[in-house]
């Protein structure tokens, strides 16, 4: 099999959307991308991110697929657990402490940072709405998060995503309850948690 046949079948497989690495992990030489790009088949989206004509952008695969330290979190991780009506903004997402962010800020997303050994606690993955995997914080640390940048966000926000999360059949809230402990919110949520359930 040729090469660009080789790349034209990894790009099928994933929908119409080939990053640079996949294509480099696959065995086939870059200048293929340019190839294909020159013959109108692929357009590059960003840095090491082709998409075919026909392929709707994927913004949430494309950005973390860029920077794969980058984590959504906040309003969005809780608009992507569905704990909110609110369709955000602005993307926000969480890199860890160091993080060079320059240019997520540039590109628009609220950034927060924290320390390297919380960044991936809480991790999980979901589909975006085009049935690409992205990573995202679990409904339990997005909450937690949400109570520590409390001065900073809409409390109508935080009220109704935790009267919908304690609302849940697949709530945890033991744990949401060790979240609240180790990022020192845990009277707020206790507060709440009481209250509401």
């Amino acid at each position: 099999m040729s090469y660009t046949a080789k790349l034209l079948e990894l790009i099928s497989k994933q929908d119409g959307i080939v990053l640079t690495r996949d294509v480099e992990a696959a065995g086939i030489p870059r200048h293929y991308l340019t190839l294909l790009a020159r013959e109108g088949l692929i357009e590059r989206a960003s840095h090491g991110i082709y998409v075919t004509p026909e392929t709707f952008e994927d913004d949430l695969y494309i950005l973390q697929a860029r920077s794969p330290q980058l984590i959504y979190s906040h309003e969005t991780a809780l608009y992507l657990h569905d704990l909110t009506d609110r369709d955000p903004l602005a993307y926000s997402v969480t890199v860890p402490l160091g993080y060079h962010n320059r240019l997520l800020i540039e590109n628009g997303l609220h950034v927060y940072t924290v320390k390297k050994e919380w960044h991936t606690l809480g991790v999980t993955e979901t589909a975006s709405e085009y049935g690409r995997p992205i990573r995202l914080y679990n409904a339990e640390r997005t909450l937690c998060d949400l109570f520590r940048q409390r001065k900073k966000i809409d409390a109508d926000l935080l009220n109704d995503g935790m009267k919908r999360y304690l609302a849940r059949k697949d709530k945890n809230v033991p744990q949401l309850l060790r979240y609240a402990e180790q990022f020192r919110v845990s009277s707020l949520v206790r507060t709440y948690v009481e209250i509401l359930l």
